[in-house]
């Protein structure tokens, strides 16, 4: 059984069958989900900020062994080798760029001469407004209630918001794991919607067995915002790990800092010299003090404890409010499908004017 159609301006921009994003999750989002994410016709986007530019071409090429159709790749825009990265994706043919933070006017004309969509994620107007003016081919507008770092306003608030502000197509994230919400973006005004706990909590998701039995047994109150793992507003499950984290003294924060930052070197190839520039280059375009720079070397460590090695008591669970929802693991195929049948019978089931 084939899921319904929806064209959308996202499909048409992209490719993809269905208005659905699979987000880029740094050590989540590998080739055996994009793959498959893309095999079901939706848009599977790859992490690859967390690999070095050698096991991003390589990741790249293992999707691409595995399906035909399109797929993207997340990459960050303030990353001192950025440029290095978008030239991998020009020259193995990606079909989308995602940003985690809106790259350069520059680096963005030269991912679409190359034919790459580019589609940055803001969460906020003033945001929006400006990667549009740059060029940007489509946006993600993510609300507080999205996993990761996540900023103040509510989806419900900010994607109206954008969608006034702007002219390009917006997809909705922040909230979303069902056809309901597809539904309910798409009546905004919204192409399409991202998820990202959801697409984790699927069959093909590598994500160790005890990572994903301690999402399903998560309650909505189960879900946080702290500052606590790299200085910035960060959503994930309350675990007693992260409670320590609140709990932890400066000292004993900078020197796990400290540690983390050598060992995320050492796993993305990163000489001091990049790791510095990249640094500094994260400080301006966020607009960090040096302490949050410093923290900043917490999140992906940490997140690799959980997301890779299994290791709940002592990793941090990036996760959006919907965790607390969801209750099952299905393969990609049936949840795009499930989530397509049921936005098109809820789009059915409305009221005519």
């Amino acid at each position: 059984m084939s899921a319904p159609v929806l064209p959308t301006a996202l499909t048409r921009l992209t490719g993809v069958t269905h208005p659905l994003v699979q987000t880029g999750m740094g050590w989540v989002a590998g080739p055996r989900l994009v793959a498959a994410t893309a095999e079901a016709g939706a848009l599977g986007i790859l992490g690859g900020a967390t690999l070095s530019p050698a096991a991003l071409r390589a990741a790249v090429r293992e999707v691409a062994s595995r399906t035909g159709r399109p797929f993207g790749v997340n990459l960050r825009a303030d990353a001192a080798d950025a440029a290095e990265r978008c030239a991998i994706l020009v020259q193995e043919g990606v079909k989308v760029a995602s940003f985690a933070l809106a790259p350069v006017p520059q680096l963005i004309a030269r991912l679409k001469d190359a034919g790459v969509v580019v589609v940055p994620t803001v969460g906020s107007r003033r945001h929006a407004e400006k990667v549009a003016a740059w060029g940007a081919d489509a946006l993600v507008v993510q609300g507080t209630e999205g996993g990761g770092h996540t900023g103040p306003v509510a989806t419900g608030v900010l994607l109206p918001q954008v969608l006034d502000a702007v002219d390009v197509p917006v997809v909705a994230a922040g909230g979303f794991h069902d056809g309901r919400g597809l539904a309910a973006a798409l009546a905004y005004g919204a192409c399409g919607i991202a998820m990202g706990t959801r697409f984790l909590l699927t069959a093909e998701s590598t994500v160790p067995a005890a990572v994903k039995a301690a999402y399903l047994a998560a309650g909505v109150r189960d879900v946080t915002v702290t500052t606590k793992v790299d200085g910035l507003p960060h959503r994930m499950l309350r675990t007693p790990f992260v409670t320590g984290l609140e709990r932890a003294g400066r000292a004993g924060t900078f020197v796990r800092a400290l540690r983390h930052a050598a060992a995320f070197r050492r796993l993305t190839g990163m000489r001091r010299r990049e790791l510095l520039r990249d640094g500094w280059a994260m400080k301006r375009s966020r607009d960090l003090t040096w302490s949050q720079v410093l923290l900043a070397a917490n999140a992906p460590m940490l997140l690799r404890a959980a997301m890779v090695e299994g290791r709940v008591e002592a990793g941090v669970m990036a996760a959006g409010q919907v965790a607390g929802v969801i209750d099952d693991l299905p393969s990609v195929a049936e949840l795009v499908e499930r989530v397509m049948a049921q936005a098109c019978a809820t789009l059915r089931g409305l009221p005519r004017p």
